[in-house]
């Protein structure tokens, strides 16, 4: 008799379908992790894939049942062209796996290439929400700095060096252009890209940040070499000086703030680097998986 309740019970679970049991709370939702400058896709990553720009978070995410593609673009190159290459990538992956709507999430400049792909390029309809993270909306004076130092002379003698080394370190065929991509971080850049990519009706921006506590080489040995110039830059463009060592604090702020992730007690601050994981950063000085899946749930709920 109780073997007869044994395999009855089976039976019964085996006649329910199974895809979506234990999908997780992200069960179905499409995301596109879109990377900024100097980014890949990380289906392959850098160095034979021992560096991930996402550091693991598009599979975890998986784990939590999202369907999610890294897309790559160009390393360096302007919004326009990172946006097309975006899009037309994106779409190939939408219709492979089933999806209608994607959630768009950018880190960086990839937070403008997705502004750029809804206000422009007329993947509006595609799209089911916009989160950026750590973007420039307002710019990254540092990029003005830079530019500034290069004579007009001199920038298509460097433009050639940088995209000849992008093409070596990158080698995927895509076009380089690093004074174009310099060009379009500045302030008076995005001060005109918002006026020429306005927010869609009908779809939620979102948008996450961090910064540094100080300029800290134990923890941010790259981006304290950068933190002290961008917050100068911050300073003079009247956006504050706080930052994660390339993009002020307040220029992060795009549609709904939602804030910033909660370092563990002995980090300073997070960076631009570790708010993506790369290549595995910031995972132990802040719950990176845990802030990445509230903003999965976050853009799912629409809140």
């Amino acid at each position: 008799m109780k073997k007869k309740i044994v395999i009855g019970f089976l039976a019964t679970l085996l006649s329910f379908p199974t895809s979506g049991l234990f999908a997780g709370p992200l069960d179905g939702q499409c995301i596109a992790l879109v990377h900024g400058i100097l980014g890949f896709d990380d289906t392959q990553g850098l160095a034979g894939g021992l560096v991930k720009y996402w550091g693991g978070l598009d599979g975890y995410l998986r784990s939590q049942g999202a369907k999610v593609t890294t897309p790559g673009s160009s390393a360096t190159n302007s919004i326009p062209v990172r946006a097309s290459q975006i899009q037309s990538a994106v779409n190939t992956w939408m219709t492979a796996n089933g999806c209608s709507k994607v959630h768009l999430m950018g880190h960086s400049q990839g937070g403008l290439v997705i502004r750029y792909m809804v206000s422009n390029l007329g993947f509006s309809g595609k799209t089911q929400t916009v989160t950026t993270i750590n973007s420039l909306h307002q710019g990254a004076p540092m990029a003005d700095i830079v530019l500034a130092v290069i004579p007009s002379w001199l920038q298509p003698f460097a433009n050639s060096a940088l995209g000849l080394l992008a093409k070596l370190v990158y080698r995927d065929g895509r076009p380089q252009d690093a004074i174009a991509m310099g060009k379009s971080l500045t302030v008076s850049y995005v001060k005109t890209f918002n006026a020429n990519s306005p927010n869609k009706s009908g779809i939620k921006y979102y948008s996450y940040g961090s910064q540094m506590a100080w300029a800290d080489l134990i923890q941010h040995p790259i981006m304290a070499l950068t933190h002290p110039i961008t917050w100068a830059g911050g300073l003079f463009y009247g956006l504050g000086g706080g930052n994660d060592g390339v993009v002020p604090l307040n220029s992060q702020k795009w549609g709904a703030w939602k804030g910033t992730p909660n370092a563990y007690w002995y980090a300073t601050g997070i960076d631009h680097l570790q708010a993506t994981n790369l290549a595995w950063s910031g995972q132990n000085f802040f719950d990176v998986q845990g802030w990445y899946l509230n903003i999965a749930k976050n853009a799912k709920a629409g809140l």
